[in-house]
C-alpha cells in the first residue's frame, strides 16, 4: 500500500475507523479496522482480514452492477486497512432532513436509491448495513447514488439477506420522514425497475420480518 498523510478523523464505528487522507496527490478516505483486544488475537485477525477482503470484493462487484460505490484505490490486508475515493456529496438522510415539509423533490432521489439497490441485488449482492447515511450523492439529489460501507454485505445471499435490506429502508424512511410511506411508493417503484425477476419474492420476505419483529 503506498503511503498515505496522515489526515484528520471522519467517523469512528464499532468496527474501523475512517480519516480523510491524501494519496497520491488525491483526497481519499483511510479505513482501518483495529484490533480487538476482547476477542482471541488468532480469531480478531482472521475476522478482520475477511471483512476487509469482502468489502473489496463487493465494492469492486457492485461497480461492475452499474451501482456506484467508492473506488478501491489501495488494499493493505496485513495491516487491514483500505484506500476509499472520498465520495463528495449528502447522504441520504441529508437529503431527506432538507425536505421535511414538502416530499416532491425527494421522489426522484428515493427511486433512484431504489433502482440502485434491486439492481444490487439482482446482480447477487446484499448490501448488509443499508441506513440512510450509507448512501450517498455524489452528484446531488437529481444525481444517481452511492452504495459505502459494504462490509457486511455478502455475495449470492438469500432472500432473506435481501429482505433485510429491504426492510432496514423501510424503517428509516418511515423513522426520518413524517411522509415516509410516500417515500415507500417512490422506492419500491424503483426497486422494482432495478429488480424485476425478484422484487415481488423480496418485498413478501420483508414483510414477514416485519411481522417477527412486531411481535417479538
Amino acid at each position: 500500500m503506498a503511503e498515505a498523510t496522515e489526515g484528520k478523523p471522519v467517523s469512528r464505528g464499532a468496527e474501523a475507523s475512517i480519516r480523510a487522507v491524501e494519496w497520491l496527490g488525491w483526497s481519499a478516505y483511510l479505513k482501518d479496522r483495529e484490533a480487538k483486544t476482547y476477542r482471541p488475537k488468532s480469531l480478531d485477525e482472521r475476522l478482520r482480514k475477511e471483512r476487509t477482503r469482502t468489502e473489496v470484493r463487493l465494492l469492486v462487484e457492485a461497480r461492475r452492477l452499474g451501482v456506484r460505490t467508492p473506488i478501491v484505490y489501495d488494499l493493505d490486508l496485513v495491516k487491514h486497512r483500505i484506500i476509499l475515493e472520498a465520495l463528495p456529496g449528502p447522504t441520504l438522510k441529508a437529503v431527506l432532513d432538507a425536505n421535511l415539509t414538502d416530499p416532491a423533490p425527494l421522489a426522484v432521489p428515493v427511486r433512484a436509491f431504489g433502482k440502485a439497490l434491486g439492481t444490487l441485488h439482482a446482480g447477487g449482492i446484499s448490501h448488509g448495513d443499508l441506513t440512510s447515511s450509507n448512501v450517498m450523492f455524489p452528484d446531488g439529489p437529481a444525481g444517481l447514488p452511492a452504495f459505502i460501507d459494504l462490509s457486511m454485505g455478502s455475495r449470492s445471499p438469500g432472500v432473506e439477506e435481501l429482505a433485510i435490506d429491504l426492510h432496514l429502508v423501510e424503517e428509516d424512511l418511515r423513522a426520518l420522514h413524517p411522509k415516509g410511506d410516500e417515500l415507500l411508493t417512490s422506492f419500491f417503484d424503483g426497486y422494482l425497475e432495478g429488480n424485476p425477476a425478484g422484487a415481488a419474492a423480496v418485498r413478501t420476505r420483508a414483510k414477514e420480518i416485519r411481522g417477527r419483529v412486531r411481535y417479538a
